[in-house]
């Protein structure tokens, strides 16, 4: 569980470094992805920063109970976002879905060891 928890935040880090760092500056590749820069497009920049920054926080305090609300949020919305985009064929779709998999089961193995037995961070 613990292995996973690290792989999911530095997950985390490694996409949002580059996404936000390219709404930041307005990359080339940005308006392709994610429109135009738009209100709606700040707002998601604020969004991916507070993962950003909360993932980094967890990468010095692995605390399960606290990991845990990060990734089911995430995983939500990630998987609802074909649903909002409207297509499965979306790189940022098809990126959402891929690291999903990977939060889902990082939360699959906090609950558990949940269910086992009271964690220790």
């Amino acid at each position: 569980m613990k292995k996973m928890i690290l792989a999911s935040l530095i997950a985390n880090v490694a996409v949002l470094i580059p996404v936000c760092g390219g709404m930041l500056f307005d990359a080339s590749w940005v308006e392709d992805a994610y429109g135009s820069a738009s209100p709606a497009r700040g707002i998601l920049l604020s969004v991916y920063g507070a993962i950003f920054v909360v993932s980094i926080g967890l990468l010095f305090k692995r605390d399960p109970m606290l990991v845990a609300p990060l990734l089911l949020v995430q995983v939500l919305y990630k998987l609802t976002t074909p649903f909002t985009v409207g297509s499965f064929a979306n790189p940022v779709v098809i990126s959402n879905l891929v690291i999903s998999v990977m939060h889902l089961t990082t939360l699959v193995m906090i609950v558990s060891e949940v269910r086992r037995g009271p964690l220790k961070g």
